[in-house]
């Protein structure tokens, strides 16, 4: 076993199969402080798109920022779990290169919200790469629809249509089949389940773009 200490966050890497109880979920303290400061890096930046998206109430910001916070960690606590149910170590890390540039998405006008990620060790194959990987975007998926049928019961809400559409951006990107985005194990996995989960990303990331213009007749 070989153990790798990083700073400036101080959590080790192990190299090498690491297999845990199959189907047991748990947390360690170091995950918790990093989900905690990525949490406060993701809400800084809902806060300030938020502000350029007009929001008129300080209320409303708020609201949209605790919905992309969940957004986004909803979506890497998908992968964690299936990982564990897998009995593979699973648990979210920061990057700082991801950090600070999640930090400094709060003042500048591009947004890029990539503080961490799930880090995975242990034993996998094709199968479980997939079945991992596509929990994620299946989570943004189902909060888009959510979003998407709030919006139509309650057209009054502006925040709901902008979240369909931000979980539904969020899906899309993460399927496109390349380099170390989701929709690359994905699609090696299992191509109809691929091609499932793509389109109907998409469809939601198009009507829920096209839906304050449909509310407002």
């Amino acid at each position: 076993m070989i153990v790798q200490n990083q700073k400036p966050y101080e959590y080790t890497v192990t190299y090498g199969p690491f297999e845990t109880k199959r189907g047991k979920i748990y947390s360690s303290n170091k995950e918790v402080e990093h989900l905690t400061i990525g949490a406060l890096l993701v809400a800084g930046v809902g806060l300030s798109l938020g502000w350029i998206n007009g929001f008129t109430t300080y209320y409303s910001i708020i609201v949209f920022a605790v919905i992309l916070t969940a957004s986004f960690f909803l979506h890497e606590i998908a992968h964690k779990v299936a990982a564990q149910r897998e009995g593979l170590w699973a648990e979210f890390r920061l990057t700082l290169f991801g950090a600070v540039l999640t930090l400094v998405s709060i003042i500048i006008p591009i947004k890029i919200i990539s503080p961490g990620a799930v880090m995975i060790a242990g034993l996998g194959d094709l199968k479980r790469a997939g079945k991992i990987s596509i929990a994620g975007p299946s989570t943004n998926i189902t909060l888009s629809a959510v979003f998407f049928a709030l919006s139509i019961v309650f057209p009054q809400i502006v925040i709901f249509p902008l979240a369909a559409f931000i979980n539904a951006w969020m899906a899309v990107f993460n399927l496109i089949p390349f380099g170390i985005l989701d929709g690359y194990k994905v699609f090696n996995w299992n191509k109809i389940a691929w091609v499932l989960a793509f389109i109907v990303s998409l469809i939601l990331l198009i009507f829920s773009y096209l839906l304050p213009n449909m509310l407002a007749f």
